[in-house]
């Protein structure tokens, strides 16, 4: 069983009367909670004129709402040591609370107002827009962001996925109130809520706090429909930009966590380039050539798309040496799974590292969610490490095949010698 601080974590799904649900790990030492949940509204869902909508309606969503403008709500917070931060992904709109057993009715109030009574005052809506314009302006001389947006739009053209999240100047600027207030009532619904808790709260007090808070919420969601993707791959593309070093964005398809094939995926993905300096990548790449500082890899949990993707960032005269070196490695780990003692060392960093994972609230309520998101199931974290443990060399062998046989996308920020562009 998963371990959190000198005791086993205990998760009990708890279905409140009104039918919503949520994985909870109840903690009575320390007086707060930590809670995480999410809606199937993310950028992904955005009309392409306004891109950047849900990113937007995420950042406004603490600014206001009921009897409260943005300054009295946010002092409301502020007075009540109450941390409440939303967030918008290709998939999810996210938010997180954190709040004192002592003002915990309270704090579930104000994310009751929040989703359910969102006032999108005008002042608020100018204020935040142009933050988003301002760092949209700070991104496009971000080589890493310019070449990770570039490979999106790339591999899923003519896709939700391949439309930046944050939108771009153009979008943002159409976005108009009717637009955040149309988001809120159609994907806000409790049919895609799912919810992690951690803390000091116990399932009962907890299902009346769930029903008080979501009641108002529409049972089903109007979001227009949006089909799996496989993303377009074997390009090379360069963008342009006067910087001494290159980015570098490259990846494939991948295996999302309800797969059979994802824990063996995890440990191939450690072997290769999510082990750190452990990793063949860096091993090939930095400590032998000393072509990089860094190169990684990790699986992308994509709802419609599951992913894997990595990157190198390098100067201009090393770029096509270091993207040559990739393409070798993974096409080696294609034909020949990991030695024994690579499997071996990645099943026991994998489960050895596992618990820190879960050493407090907030941690704990993310990963309670992202269990339900993915139908992982309340006994997930007891059976985690052994299904790690399981892991056969045949079954990298597969998973090896399917993940790294074939052709790679790679998007380039910068000036590269020798490619094209």
């Amino acid at each position: 069983m998963a371990e959190r601080g000198s005791g086993p974590v205990r998760v009990e799904e708890v279905v409140s009367p009104g039918g919503v649900r949520a994985y909870l790990a109840s903690e009575r030492s320390v007086p707060f909670l930590s809670l995480e949940l999410s809606f199937r509204a993310g950028a992904v869902f955005d009309p392409a004129e306004k891109a950047g909508l849900a990113h937007l309606c995420a950042g406004l969503l603490d600014e206001g709402a009921g009897p409260y403008d943005s300054q009295a709500f946010q002092r409301e917070l502020e007075d009540n040591a109450i941390k409440l931060t939303c967030e918008a992904d290709h998939d999810e709109l996210r938010i997180r609370l954190k709040t004192l057993t002592a003002t915990r009715e309270h704090a579930f109030e104000l994310l009751r107002l929040a989703l359910t009574e969102p006032r999108f005052d005008p002042e608020p809506i100018e204020r935040i827009r142009g933050q988003v314009l301002a760092d949209l302006r700070r991104r496009e001389s971000d080589p890493g962001y310019v070449a990770g947006r570039a490979w999106y739009a790339r591999a899923f053209d003519g896709h939700g996925y391949g439309r930046p999240i944050r939108g771009t100047p153009e979008t943002i600027a159409r976005i108009r109130r009717e637009d955040l207030v149309a988001l809120v009532a159609e994907r806000l619904a409790r049919e895609d809520l799912a919810i992690g808790v951690a803390g000091d709260v116990g399932a009962e007090e907890l299902a009346g706090l769930l029903d008080r808070t979501f009641a108002g919420l529409p049972a089903r969601a109007n979001r227009p429909p949006v089909e799996p993707v496989t993303p377009a791959l074997g390009d090379t593309l360069v963008l342009p930009m006067p910087i001494p070093q290159s980015v570098v964005t490259f990846g494939r398809p991948g295996v999302r966590p309800s797969d059979p094939d994802y824990h063996a995926a995890t440990i191939a993905n450690y072997v290769l380039g999510g082990g750190g300096f452990a990793s063949r990548l860096m091993e090939e790449v930095r400590e032998r050539r000393g072509l990089a500082y860094s190169v990684y890899t990790y699986l992308a949990d994509m709802a419609l798309a599951p992913l894997w993707l990595g990157g190198v960032a390098t100067s201009n005269e090393r770029v096509a040496q270091s993207i040559e070196l990739v393409r070798v490695e993974v096409a080696k780990l294609a034909r020949e799974a990991p030695s024994e003692r690579e499997i071996a060392d990645a099943k026991t960093y994998l489960t050895g590292s596992f618990p820190l994972r879960l050493s407090t609230n907030d941690q704990l309520a993310r990963m309670l969610l992202g269990m339900m998101v993915h139908g992982l199931g309340r006994d997930y974290l007891e059976r985690r490490n052994g299904l790690v443990w399981a892991v056969g060399r045949e079954d990298l062998e597969r998973v090896c095949r399917r993940l790294y046989a074939g052709e790679l996308l790679v998007t380039v920020a910068g000036r590269p010698e020798g490619l094209p562009g």
